[in-house]
């Protein structure tokens, strides 16, 4: 049911994805981030909540130092960079070896927390933002998460089929940049210029868009997204029981990484889903 994959890391073992998920926690080291701006924007409690989740089973850690929610304030590239490298610096100070994914869509924050630790580019343009960023990718044989993220669509617009051209284009830049398509994870983007509609959509479509694209993992990030709450009608604090639905109908339907911001509750609700799937593990 899961597709099975093996992407190298420069210094650390490879993520081998298949029917075992991973999960991947979220640091936000910004003020203003949806759900938990300001919480984690200095380095000693920034820390102290990378420690929490892996402890709770993160198998990646994803930092990112800058809000992509509606209306938030663009930063700067400096900024940025003041805000996310001390935090990687003191992660790998205190030898916490987990791999470490940087959230940016800037090329030269890619390139500095590549060089500083991290492990692997995730972008929310897709690599169809700066042209820079496959560049890096290749430079660094780094794996890139390439989100969909399309300002054009409308309403109407069919999810499947124009997210399918999409991760085509994307695939097409990192294969002109001499990055190997086995090495992009794609990310529908749930929540990025979608309507309600169309983000449960591709939820329920998900096998379709994993068969058009063996080559490729595929990671969900729904966590406490407005998907759940428009539908719940509840605040960001209030959408872990949503989240943990869509995890689990995500995994059902193939994908291989979980962004999540509740590291332990879905880590235990996709041991279930594996197991209901696939058998529980044989002692």
């Amino acid at each position: 049911m899961h597709t099975t994959h093996t992407i190298s890391l420069r210094h650390r073992p490879p993520l081998v994805l298949g029917r075992g998920a991973l999960v991947m926690g979220i640091l936000n080291v910004t003020p203003d981030s949806f759900s938990d701006g300001g919480q984690h924007d200095h380095v000693a409690a920034a820390l102290a909540h990378a420690r929490l989740m892996l402890t709770e089973g993160a198998d990646i850690l994803d930092i990112g130092g800058e809000s992509t929610r509606p209306g938030a304030k663009p930063v700067g590239v400096q900024e940025e960079l003041d805000r996310v490298l001390p935090v990687i610096d003191a992660i790998r100070a205190a030898g916490i070896t987990a791999p470490i994914s940087i959230d940016t869509m800037k090329p030269l924050v890619a390139h500095q927390a590549l060089e500083a630790g991290a492990d692997i580019i995730n972008d929310v343009n897709g690599l169809q933002g700066a042209p820079e960023m496959a560049e890096i990718a290749a430079l660094f044989n780094a794996p890139v998460i390439a989100m969909h993220w399309d300002r054009d669509w409308t309403v109407e617009t069919d999810p499947i089929p124009a997210m399918s051209e999409y991760f085509e284009n994307t695939l097409a830049i990192a294969a002109r940049a001499g990055v190997d398509a086995a090495r992009i994870i794609l990310d529908p983007g749930f929540g990025f210029a979608k309507t309600l509609t169309q983000n449960f959509s591709i939820l329920r479509q998900l096998a379709d868009l994993t068969h058009a694209f063996p080559a490729n993992a595929m990671l969900i990030g729904t966590s406490r997204k407005s998907m759940i709450g428009k539908l719940l009608d509840n605040q960001p604090s209030e959408r872990l029981a949503g989240t943990l639905a869509t995890t689990v109908q995500g995994y059902e339907r193939g994908g291989h990484i979980f962004r999540v911001h509740d590291v332990a509750p879905n880590r235990d609700a996709l041991r279930v889903a594996e197991a209901t799937l696939y058998g529980p593990p044989q002692n």
